[in-house]
């Protein structure tokens, strides 16, 4: 064998033996043992090291970090309005009288004091007259008055203070017209109730007037149902629901914008089933110069009177309105026939005239009186308390 081929063997087998001698103490210097410890992993690398550490060892469990339990949601049961006890009718204005004075005391007690000056002369006759038209007597109701004063002091002379009163009150007193039936008709009919129905235009308080008639009734011992016939309205159901829970009549209703007939029929069925005492049906506040609707309110009419006659229609009017009021219960009285007049708003600025030239006109006895905003301040309308409350000196 040639020298040099030999010694290249040599040198090879040398290498080829140093290098796994190399590889051999490589491989043993990065094997970690078994008390070495692993760098610190923290964020993201943290997560990531639990689950290696997992799927190498699948006995370990990892608890997961603890959860509040859910909020319990409180159920608040629904409250029941406590059910009020109100005030008989009887006496109602009476208690009332000292509020109607101050809202009307300017107008008796300017009477008086024309009445009881030293001279009555032409002049002193056409004030008594004219503040008599501005209390919205009436332009026919005050000459009468006037006519009839005027020959009354003529033949008594020398008149005080006592008789000056006690002469106007006869006269107030005769032109309010105190033989008028001024009953609110709420007896039922042997197994049916007896219906009122509730009309009027918007904004004369005929929801509210609804709701304090059923106060009074259950005052008086009846039981009531209301039907919320004005669907018009969303709140008008609302109102009513709310008037009905407080004395426990139950209020029959329907969606908005449902046949008002409809309401009232199933509110007169009602009240045969409960065996009520009356049924009040709140009507849909109405324009009076609208045909198409007031022909309505007479459809709601006649489908209540097949299943019931209907005993009381109540034409609700504002008392401030003066001459608009009259001219609302005129055409109202054409449509359905009118029974009653309801006279809200008499506390404030109204002119208590109008309970004489609204009778006058329209044959119809003012029964009821709204004297405030309370739910009790509804009152039968009595004329001596009127009058008394007008010429008060208190």
């Amino acid at each position: 064998m040639d020298i040099t081929l030999l010694v290249a063997i040599i040198i090879a087998v040398v290498l080829l033996a140093a290098g796994g001698l190399f590889l051999v103490s490589t491989r043993s210097s990065v094997k970690p043992g078994k008390d070495e410890e692993r760098p610190e992993v923290t964020g993201e690398s943290a997560g990531a090291t639990a689950v290696e550490d997992r799927e190498r060892d699948p006995g370990t469990v990892t608890t997961p970090p603890a959860q509040a339990p859910p909020p319990v949601e409180e159920v608040v049961e629904p409250v029941e309005p406590e059910l009020e006890t109100p005030p008989p009718s009887a006496g109602r204005m009476v208690r009332l009288r000292a509020r109607l004075a101050r809202s009307q005391s300017s107008f008796g007690q300017g009477l008086l004091n024309l009445l009881a000056s030293d001279s009555l002369d032409e002049d002193t006759w056409e004030e008594i007259e004219d503040l008599l038209i501005t209390a919205d007597i009436g332009v026919t109701s005050a000459t009468q008055i006037v006519e009839s004063l005027r020959t009354r002091v003529k033949v008594l002379g020398t008149r005080g203070p006592e008789e000056v009163r006690a002469l106007l009150r006869e006269e107030l007193l005769t032109h309010i017209s105190t033989d008028a039936d001024r009953t609110v008709r709420t007896e039922p009919h042997g197994e049916r109730p007896a219906v009122i129905m509730v009309v009027g235009v918007n904004g004369t308080g005929k929801t509210t007037t609804t709701g304090k008639l059923a106060r009074v009734l259950v005052g008086d011992g009846r039981s009531v149902v209301l039907g919320a016939a004005d669907t018009f309205r969303a709140a008008a159901s609302e109102q009513l629901q709310t008037w009905g829970s407080r004395v426990g009549a139950p209020v029959v209703s329907k969606e908005e914008g449902a046949d008002p007939a409809s309401v009232a029929f199933d509110a007169v069925s009602r009240g045969i089933e409960d065996g009520a005492d009356t049924v009040i049906i709140d009507t849909a506040g109405r324009l009076h110069t609208k045909t198409g609707l007031m022909d309505e309110l007479g459809k709601v009419k006649r489908v209540v009177e097949k299943k019931s006659q209907v005993d009381e229609v109540l034409l609700v009017l504002d008392a401030t309105t003066g001459q608009n009021g009259l001219r609302q219960a005129r055409v109202f009285g054409e449509v359905v026939n009118v029974t009653g007049i309801a006279l809200t708003k008499l506390d404030g600025t109204a002119k208590g005239g109008i309970i004489v030239q609204v009778q006058r006109e329209l044959g119809v006895p003012v029964k009821l009186v709204g004297l405030g905003e309370g739910p009790d301040d509804l009152a039968p309308f009595d004329p001596e308390v009127f009058v008394d409350a007008i010429l008060s000196r208190d």
